[in-house]
C-alpha cells in the first residue's frame, strides 16, 4: 500500500530533474536504476520530457527493455521520434519485442521505411514478426490498425477442462483477459466465455454448450470513431475484430479507444477554434502558421465583408447614429448564438444523439431561438427606450435582434448538418467559419430590417 501510495502521490519537481541530469552527467548507472525503479514508467516518461534529448536516450538505453519500451509507448510521438533515430536497429527491435503487436506495430509504423525492415529483420520471435507485419498492412484510421493479435481464444468442440489447459499458455501472451473468444474450426466468431462461465461450468461440457453467442464485433475496415461508439454503448472493455468471412483476427481494448478519442477531442478542439492541421504548441512557427492562417484569412475577409455592408447604410448612419453603437452587439450575439447552436448539434453527431430529419431539427432552434430572441429582445428595447427616448429606434434594435438570432440559430443547425451528410468533420463549423458568417448576416439583417422600420 506505501508503494501505491508514493506511486499515486508522484510529482515532478525541479529538484528530481536536477538530480537525473547530475546522475546521467557523472554516469553514475547504479544510483540513477536504483531511483528511476522506484517510479512507473508514465512517471519516468514525464522526466523524460523534460530532459534534454542526450540524457534522454542514455536513461532508455541504461534500464531494461521491459521498462523502457513502456516509457517510449507513454511518450508524445516527436519526443519518441527523435530518441528512437538515436537508438540501434538492434536496439529498437528488442523494444518492439517487448511490446504488444498493436504497440510494436505503431511504432515500427513512425519509421522510416528502410529502418523498418531492418527492425523487422532483428526481431526474433517469428510468430510475433509475423502479426506485426499483419498490422502494418491495415490502415491506421481502421479498426485493423487500431487491433492487437493478443487474445484468448477457444474452439467450440474443446472440452471445459481441455480449455482450462490451453487457455493458460495463451493467456501469458495476454495482459488482461477481459473475455474468451469461441471460434469454429474455420477461425469464425461464434461466440464469447468469461472466466466465471468456465469456472462454474463442469469439466466434461463442450465449450459450445456454454458459449454465449450475442457476442459484439466489429469489422477490420471500421472507422475508429464508429468502434468506440459500439464499445461506449455496450460498456466494453474489449471487443473482438473480424474480417468480411466472420473470421477473429484480434481484438481492440477501452485504452486504445481512449487515446482515439483523444485525438479525435483534440482534433476538434483545434477545428473549432480556426486551427485546420494536427499542431502543439512545441511545433515550428511555419507549421503554426500555416494551421491557423486559413481561418484568420477567412476572418479578415468577413470584416471586409461586413465593412462593405456598413458601408451600403452610410445613411442610415448619418440620420440615426445610435445604430452604429449597436452593431456590435447585433454581431456579438449573432455569433454567439451560432456557436451554441452548432455546439449542441456537433456534440450530438459525436454521441450519435441526433436523430430524426434535418427539418424537425430547424424547426425546433428556429422556435427556441424565436422565445430567447424575444425575451432578450424586450430587454434591449426597454434599455434603449429609458436611455434614449426613442420608441422607433428601441423597436428597429430589438425587432432586428429577434431576427438574428433566429437566423444565426438555424445557420448553426443546418452547417454541421449539412457537413456531417457530406463527410466532412461538423466540428468545424463551431469555429471562426460560423462566428464570421454569423457576424455577416447578422449586420445585413440588423441594418436592413433598421431602414425598413425606420423608413430610412
Amino acid at each position: 500500500m506505501e508503494e501505491l501510495q508514493d506511486n499515486i502521490q508522484f510529482q515532478l519537481t525541479n529538484e528530481l530533474i536536477e538530480k537525473v541530469e547530475i546522475l546521467v552527467e557523472d554516469q553514475k548507472d547504479k544510483e540513477l536504476k536504483a531511483l528511476l525503479n522506484e517510479f512507473h514508467y508514465a512517471d519516468i516518461a514525464e522526466i523524460i520530457d523534460e530532459i534534454d534529448l542526450d540524457d534522454s536516450v542514455y536513461v532508455i538505453k541504461l534500464l531494461d527493455s521491459e521498462t523502457t519500451s513502456d516509457i517510449l509507448m507513454e511518450l508524445d510521438e516527436d519526443i519518441r521520434e527523435k530518441i528512437l533515430k538515436n537508438l540501434s536497429v538492434k536496439e529498437i527491435a528488442e523494444e518492439v519485442e517487448e511490446l504488444d503487436t498493436d504497440d510494436a506495430a505503431d511504432m515500427i509504423g513512425e519509421l522510416p521505411e528502410e529502418r523498418q525492415e531492418a527492425v523487422i529483420s532483428q526481431i526474433e520471435d517469428e510468430e510475433h514478426k509475423a502479426e506485426i507485419q499483419e498490422l502494418l498492412n491495415y490502415d491506421e484510421d481502421t479498426a485493423g490498425g487500431l487491433m492487437a493479435k493478443e487474445l484468448v481464444k477457444v474452439y467450440e468442440t474443446w472440452t471445459v477442462a481441455g480449455c482450462l489447459r490451453r487457455i493458460r499458455g495463451q493467456a501469458k501472451e495476454v495482459k488482461r483477459v477481459h473475455s474468451i473468444y469461441v471460434v469454429d474450426k474455420e477461425e469464425k466468431l461464434i461466440g464469447r466465455l468469461s472466466l466465471k462461465d468456465l469456472i462454474v461450468a463442469k469439466s466434461d461440457q463442450k465449450i459450445a454448450e456454454i458459449a454465449k453467442d450475442n457476442v459484439d464485433f466489429v469489422n477490420v475496415a471500421d472507422d475508429p470513431e464508429d468502434v468506440a461508439k459500439v464499445m461506449a454503448k455496450y460498456d466494453l472493455e474489449a471487443i473482438p475484430v473480424v474480417d468480411d468471412s466472420q473470421t477473429l483476427l484480434g481484438r481492440i481494448t477501452i485504452d486504445d479507444i481512449v487515446d482515439v478519442l483523444k485525438e479525435e477531442a483534440d482534433k476538434d478542439y483545434q477545428l473549432a477554434a480556426g486551427i485546420t492541421q494536427d499542431v502543439d504548441s512545441d511545433d515550428s512557427i511555419l507549421e503554426l502558421t500555416r494551421a491557423r492562417l486559413p481561418w484568420l484569412f477567412l476572418g479578415l475577409v468577413g470584416g471586409i465583408g461586413a465593412f462593405l455592408i456598413m458601408e451600403g447604410f452610410q445613411e442610415a448612419f448619418n440620420k440615426y447614429a445610435l445604430l452604429f453603437f449597436f452593431t456590435p452587439l447585433i454581431a456579438a450575439m449573432a455569433g454567439n448564438v451560432g456557436v451554441q447552436s452548432s455546439a449542441i448539434i456537433v456534440q450530438g453527431l459525436a454521441n450519435d444523439d441526433v436523430k430524426g430529419s434535418i427539418n424537425s431539427r430547424l424547426i425546433k432552434e428556429m422556435l427556441l431561438a424565436a422565445l430567447n430572441g424575444t425575451i432578450l429582445a424586450l430587454f434591449l428595447f426597454v434599455f434603449v427606450w429609458i436611455t434614449k427616448s426613442d420608441v422607433n429606434t428601441a423597436l428597429a434594435i430589438s425587432v432586428s435582434l429577434i431576427a438574428v438570432i433566429i437566423v444565426a440559430g438555424l445557420i448553426g443547425t443546418f452547417v454541421p448538418l449539412f457537413l456531417d451528410k457530406r463527410g466532412i468533420d461538423p466540428a468545424i463549423a463551431t469555429g471562426p467559419f460560423i462566428t464570421t458568417s454569423n457576424d455577416i448576416f447578422g449586420i445585413l439583417i440588423y441594418f436592413w430590417i433598421a431602414k425598413l422600420i425606420l423608413g430610412i
